[in-house]
């Protein structure tokens, strides 16, 4: 949107002092339940709320399913409470690529907490660290071995474990998996991520979760660490960021007819690649 840059330059300097939560986890697993569920207590310690709802899109219409603005609805009259839905537009993350943009509108509006719900594909989810300040990953009895199959991405990422629909037979399994994994592997932080156990759907468990949160971010104030993870972040969303401007001035540089004429060099294999790719970023920035 023309502007939009000008705009986030001027609302940065007012960000940073909201507390950004992230939740992801595998669908089904009740996220967008316990994010209501969240919002509702944080609500009652009159702390204003903003939510991004990272919904799937479909990769042929471009549309997303925007469910969550539906099931908070009854949100919508408290103007402390503002809820956004994001289309992941074909973002591999799960997360939307102006969702950092959103978020850093909300965090300069003045809102005090942050929830964002991704919508959970798996290791790829690992993109919610660069935003979130507390990463909450989500998992439910009646996985299998879904546990040890997202073990090499979503589980590294957790600052706290929530096991929700924890009256389900199971639901012990997975708690015993978790603790396996965490016994395999120390966080260089020397978090251990503890285990809470929710029955979202009736407010189980929520309490104990916001408690959860709280001894993390005072954990966070503690040795500098808070501001030695924000710089870890930014060093990765920096780099995105980085990649994303220099994409859009290849584009720019080659124009749409010129992208069909090489990709239908490539397709003929009349030229190879990594040639195609070394002469495209090289004219990057030169005067047209």
């Amino acid at each position: 949107m023309p502007g939009s840059s000008d705009l986030l330059k001027a609302l940065f300097p007012h960000s940073g002092r909201a507390r950004v939560i992230g939740l992801t986890g595998p669908p089904g697993a009740g996220k967008s339940t316990l994010v209501d569920q969240m919002a509702r207590l944080y609500r009652k310690e009159n702390r204003s709320i903003g939510i991004i709802a990272v919904d799937p899109t479909s990769p042929y219409t471009g549309g997303a399913i925007l469910g969550d603005r539906i099931r908070m609805q009854e949100h919508f009259s408290d103007p402390g409470i503002y809820i956004r839905s994001m289309a992941t537009r074909g973002s591999l993350g799960g997360l939307a690529r102006t969702t950092a943009d959103v978020t850093t509108v909300l965090d300069a509006s003045g809102r005090d907490v942050i929830l964002i719900e991704t919508v959970g594909v798996g290791q790829d989810e690992v993109d919610i660290v660069r935003l979130a300040d507390i990463t909450i990953v989500i998992l439910v009895p009646g996985m299998g071995d879904d546990v040890q199959s997202i073990k090499a991405g979503i589980m590294e990422i957790a600052d706290i474990f929530v096991i929700n629909k924890s009256d389900h037979e199971g639901a012990e399994r997975v708690e015993r998996e978790i603790r396996a994994l965490q016994s395999l592997a120390v966080r260089h932080d020397g978090w251990t991520p503890p285990i809470v156990k929710t029955v979202a759907s009736e407010g189980t468990g929520v309490a104990e979760l916001a408690a959860a949160v709280a001894e993390y971010e005072a954990y966070l104030q503690k040795e500098d660490r808070a501001l030695k993870k924000s710089v870890e972040n930014w060093q990765e969303r920096l780099v995105e960021m980085l990649r994303d401007a220099m994409l859009e001035k290849a584009r720019a540089q080659l124009g749409d007819g010129n992208v069909a004429r090489v990709a239908a060099e490539g397709a003929e294999h009349k030229r190879d690649p990594y040639s195609l790719v070394e002469e495209i970023a090289a004219k990057v920035g030169q005067p047209r």
